[in-house]
């Protein structure tokens, strides 16, 4: 019972309330916990590690232990980081964990069994992977810096995640099978039939990522695009694209807010599509992003918005989501969005729920980025491949779960003639 993983795993048992519920292996190479392969094993690389959870109780500070490799979840016995993670969250739940409150005798034994182990102290520095952002929530300036951290990555890194459409949201999957290719696919035909393109009708694409809505709506259904990003790398890459192709009299992309998005009366556009932005744009500034919205298109146009719903305690996706993939971004229940989207003087006609789906577009993303975990680790290191192991993984169980959907929403501009279907085949 000296040894690291004994200590620490009785030191637990108050706040677990019960037997920790993993094979724990320490840095002093002690062990504990079953050995038979029931349980996942989580290995303790460095006091560091325990140094982090003692700064940062809960997701932060396990996430931070493991994305600098000091804590680790081996692929042994059949486990591997998803098994895992769902196992933990299967015990959390019969446990009731989320109402724990440790005695203060339970709290004074912590306390002691970090001190005898040497792991009290200043906290570690921040992984270099994690987020720094400033300034006013959700100014143009700080958006810029929270846009730019996830998405000026580099265009092949995600290259060698997405599929060859770059499309970054959820796709359509008429069955598990079916590729990622297609999914996108079928996904970008379901959202220009939803808005009705026709050749030579005007659209705008509000924060249109790597062009895959742009690139596809000017080649198959003849749509006149105007794309607006505030990522410089995505410009850079669909202005490529739109070179090879050939359609640069149809696309324009501009590197621009959407709140600089709205054009001159009498110049509204046909159709506004709007694929996962709007979780970008946060809470206060959500009526000023359905305002743009409903003044970018004319009346009687369609507007589709495709976007991530969440509800309870963290609308931004939780400490690791807020703090290593998405800075300042606010999810919140379908029904809440709707009513914002009403708010704003749109008509809402459809809403399409999607959430089984996400969870097959993120498998085929993780098994690219498995099978591409070299290359990727090359070009960003193994850091930040941690990260995004982890972003996947956490990713499809949330969806999975529950714990997080998506949704299309189609909706009208009001006081003009439309031509949407009375019945409708989608």
């Amino acid at each position: 019972m000296n040894g690291v993983a004994q200590r620490l795993a009785l030191a637990l048992e108050p706040f677990l309330r019960g037997p920790i519920p993993v094979r724990l292996v320490a840095w002093d190479g002690s062990a504990t916990g079953p050995a038979d392969g029931s349980v996942p094993t989580v290995e303790l690389r460095s006091p560091d590690a325990v140094r982090r959870l003692l700064w940062h109780p809960g997701e932060l500070g396990a996430a931070q232990a493991y994305v600098t490799g000091e804590l680790d979840v081996p692929e042994v016995d059949g486990w591997d980081l998803d098994k895992a993670l769902t196992h933990a969250f299967a015990v959390a739940r019969e446990r009731g964990l989320s109402g724990v409150r440790p005695s203060p005798r339970a709290l004074v034994e912590a306390v002691r069994t970090a001190a005898g182990l040497g792991v009290l102290g200043r906290p570690p520095a921040n992984p270099a992977s994690q987020a720094r952002v400033r300034g006013r929530l959700h100014s143009k300036v700080r958006d810029r810096s929270a846009i730019s951290f996830h998405y000026d990555l580099s265009n092949e890194f995600y290259s060698l995640i997405l599929e060859p459409q770059m499309a970054y949201s959820c796709g359509y999957h008429s069955s598990p099978e079916q590729s990622l290719e297609d999914a996108q696919r079928a996904k970008l035909d379901l959202v220009c039939t939803k808005l009705g393109l026709e050749p030579g009708m005007r659209m705008l694409d509000v924060g249109c990522g790597w062009g895959s809505l742009s690139l596809h709506a000017a080649e198959h259904f003849g749509a006149q695009v105007t794309g607006v990003t505030i990522a410089a790398e995505q410009k850079k890459f669909i202005d490529a694209r739109i070179a090879e192709r050939g359609l640069g009299d149809r696309v324009e992309i501009r590197l621009q807010d959407y709140r600089d998005a709205v054009p001159a009366p009498g110049q509204e556009y046909d159709a506004v599509g709007s694929l996962e932005m709007g979780e970008h744009v946060g809470q206060g500034n959500y009526p000023t992003y359905a305002k743009v919205l409903h003044d970018a298109v004319r009346p009687g146009g369609r507007v589709l918005v495709q976007q991530m719903s969440r509800a309870g305690k963290w609308p931004g996706g939780g400490p690791f989501i807020e703090s290593f993939i998405a800075p300042d971004m606010h999810m919140r229940p379908v029904g809440e969005t709707v009513a914002l989207l009403e708010a704003g003087g749109l008509e809402v006609r459809d809403v399409h729920a999607l959430r089984e789906h996400y969870v097959l577009t993120v498998a085929g993303w993780l098994e690219r980025f498995e099978s591409n975990v070299e290359v990727l680790t090359k070009l960003v290191g193994e850091e930040v491949v941690r990260v995004w192991r982890l972003y996947l993984v956490g990713g499809a169980m949330a969806f999975r779960d529950g714990r997080m959907g998506v949704d299309q929403v189609l909706m009208i501009r009001p006081n003009g003639s439309h031509t949407l279907p009375a019945v409708r085949h989608w």
